[in-house]
């Protein structure tokens, strides 16, 4: 049963069970450059017209039922691709070429926090990459109850000069700082056009394993995770699926959650204008398309979210992960401080080394004592608008003995979060400042 969200006056007798909450499960995704720049300025060498084959490709996506679709140049012909395709969650686009980045998902799942991201570098010196605002999306993808991947979408810099290798290279470390501030201890796919190639050392595509310890589905899957040093480039629809196109996904797991590649294919033949004829393509790219099996940790898992996307994000989710023993939520102390929000949460464990603080320093301190075998298996949150943010407006924890503690103002949406039967309280994450601006419990198993 998924956490419930709620009225102020409907807290009064809600009951929720996570026990319920989903385990383990699939999913795929799709990375497609769709070629939708107008047919003036790039006809991409395809056959028939831009807005046939757009066409075309919403209404492939939609039999096809992919789970997380990102797509990159989804320009001038982006109405028409909603048109055909039933996906119940997508992106509003940004513009066409010169206003948008041409970067949009479509999803079977839905997501919170959607951030478009500019490049900070651009360069033209191999074509007109400064034309439009390119960049990366950022968005925290929920696959279940207490259960996301943090998904980006990009499209760097193209070319070969110099100053495209140099602005390419600027793209990718832009996108790496922002997994480390914004993604530590979640879950993470990022997958576009890079515009990369493992033979150009130069695009320096390494970052994303050296920095952030992603994994490419392609390089793992089907090269048995050996680089390649010879160019052997992909013909479009891909004949082999060993050969290298410039669009990648890559993968991370969590403590909280595994990640596992089961699939990797090139499938430009599921996207012809006519499944007979191999140069009917309806863009100049290959669509890449990868399946994962998924599973909530043992040891640790998540509730859902709330709150809004500022401050700073936080997690406790490393640190508790890298404790000798598993982490008990028994006999722990919660403190935590308000007034009209929430100011402050922390959590200090009974083994006596772990404690989490986060937040400012205002408020009225509250505590929350818990004996031997007490800890907090309910949490309450509401969140409202303050100077135009969301924020935690209210906290209350109640443990399996019934004994509780609150601060705060309740607002106008609420959630109440259940832990899984014989799980506690041990941590959080989210996102803080000088107050609460977004908050998740981690739970873990009582004995």
């Amino acid at each position: 049963m998924a956490p419930l969200r709620c009225s102020p006056l409907a807290l009064l007798a809600v009951a929720a069970s996570a026990a319920g909450a989903a385990a383990d499960g699939t999913f795929n995704v799709v990375s497609f450059n769709v070629a939708g720049l107008p047919e003036i300025l790039q006809n991409n060498g395809e056959s028939g017209d831009k807005t046939t084959n757009t066409a075309l490709i919403g209404q492939k996506f939609a039999e096809q039922g992919f789970d997380l679709i990102h797509v990159q140049e989804d320009f001038n012909y982006h109405a028409t691709l909603y048109e055909y395709d039933n996906h119940a969650y997508r992106t509003a686009t940004s513009g066409g070429a010169a206003i948008g980045s041409g970067l949009n998902s479509l999803s079977n799942y839905d997501w919170r926090d959607f951030t478009r991201i500019k490049w900070d570098t651009c360069s033209d010196a191999s074509g007109s990459d400064c034309l439009t605002p390119k960049g990366f999306t950022y968005m925290r993808w929920r696959l279940a109850e207490g259960v996301y991947v943090d998904a980006y979408n990009l499209h760097a810099d193209a070319g070969t000069e110099d100053d495209d290798e140099s602005a390419r290279n600027a793209n990718l470390a832009q996108v790496s700082a922002y997994i480390e501030s914004t993604s530590p201890d979640a879950a993470v796919l990022v997958f576009g056009d890079t515009n990369c190639r493992y033979t150009r050392t130069a695009d320096n595509i390494d970052i994303f394993s050296n920095a952030n310890n992603l994994t490419d589905v392609w390089m793992h899957l089907k090269l048995n995770d050996v680089r390649p040093t010879v160019e052997d480039v992909c013909a479009n629809p891909a004949q082999s699926e060993t050969c290298e196109v410039v669009d990648k996904i890559f993968y991370r797991p969590s403590p909280l959650l595994s990640l596992t590649p089961t699939n990797f294919s090139y499938i430009g033949k599921l996207f012809l204008s006519d499944p007979t004829n191999s140069s009917s393509t309806l863009s100049d790219h290959n669509p890449l398309y990868a399946d994962f099996a998924w599973a909530a940790s043992s040891t640790l898992r998540s509730s859902d979210f709330l709150g809004g996307p500022h401050g700073t994000a936080f997690s406790d989710v490393g640190a508790l992960a890298n404790l000798s023993s598993s982490p008990s939520p028994a006999g722990a102390t919660l403190s935590f401080s308000g007034a009209e929000r929430l100011d402050a949460v922390g959590i200090a464990l009974a083994d006596g080394t772990t404690s989490f603080s986060h937040g400012g320093s205002g408020g009225t301190a509250v505590s929350l004592v818990m004996g031997s075998g007490e800890y907090v298996n309910n949490v309450t949150l509401c969140q409202d608008k303050y100077n135009d943010h969301t924020r935690i407006f209210y906290l209350e924890a109640t443990t399996n003995g019934g004994n509780s503690a609150s601060t705060g103002t309740i607002g106008s949406d609420c959630l109440v979060s259940v832990a899984p039967e014989g799980w506690g309280l041990v941590g959080f994450w989210g996102r803080d400042g000088d107050e609460v601006d977004m908050l998740a419990a981690i739970w873990a198993p009582a004995s």
